[in-house]
C-alpha cells in the first residue's frame, strides 16, 4: 500500500511495514548520553558486568527508532501518525550495536470517534523486529485518523 490512507482505508487484519534502521554503539551512547545516563547504555566495560552483559541501547532509544520507522513507513495516516496513548508496551530483549531493526504495524480496530466527527480511531499493534525477525519491542496504540467523509 502507498499513498495517504483515510478512516475508511483501513481494515482489522491489515499490516504495514517501514524500511530498516542500523544500530550502533555510538547513536546507543548519544541517545544514553542525553536521556537516559545509565552506564549500560554508555559504557561497553561496564555493561559487561550489569543484567545486560553488554551494551544494550536504552528502551526509550528503541521507541524513538520505532517512531521514525513508522513515520517514514508504509503506515501513513492522511493526518500523520498521532497516537491517543499508548495501551500497552513491553521490551522483550536488548537492543545492541550491529541490530537492525523494521517495524511491522497491525491494525486491531477501527471506529469512528463519537466525541469528534471526521475523525475516527485505528488501534495498531506495532512490534520492533531484530534482522532475525525477534520481536525487541511491542506496543499497541490507538491512532487518530482522519476520515475522508463524515465518520
Amino acid at each position: 500500500m502507498s499513498g495517504v490512507l483515510y478512516l475508511e482505508d483501513f481494515a482489522v487484519g491489515q499490516t504495514y511495514g517501514s524500511g530498516s534502521y542500523a544500530v550502533t554503539a555510538d547513536n546507543i551512547k548519544e541517545f544514553a548520553g542525553l536521556w537516559d545516563p545509565q552506564p549500560f547504555h554508555l559504557d561497553e566495560a561496564a555493561a559487561e558486568d550489569s543484567f545486560f552483559q553488554g551494551l544494550a541501547s536504552s528502551g526509550w532509544h528503541t521507541a524513538c527508532v520505532t517512531m521514525r520507522l513508522l513515520t517514514t513507513g508504509e503506515l501513513r495516516p492522511a493526518n500523520g501518525v498521532i497516537g491517543a496513548g499508548v495501551e500497552e508496551l513491553k521490551w522483550h530483549r536488548p537492543v545492541r550495536p550491529g541490530d537492525v531493526l523494521t517495524v511491522r504495524s497491525e491494525v486491531l480496530e477501527v471506529r469512528p470517534m463519537r466525541s469528534r466527527p471526521g475523525f475516527g480511531i485505528v488501534r495498531v499493534r506495532t512490534q520492533t523486529l531484530d534482522a532475525e525477525g525477534h520481536a525487541v519491542q511491542t506496543f499497541t496504540s490507538p491512532l487518530v485518523v482522519a476520515a475522508r467523509g463524515d465518520a
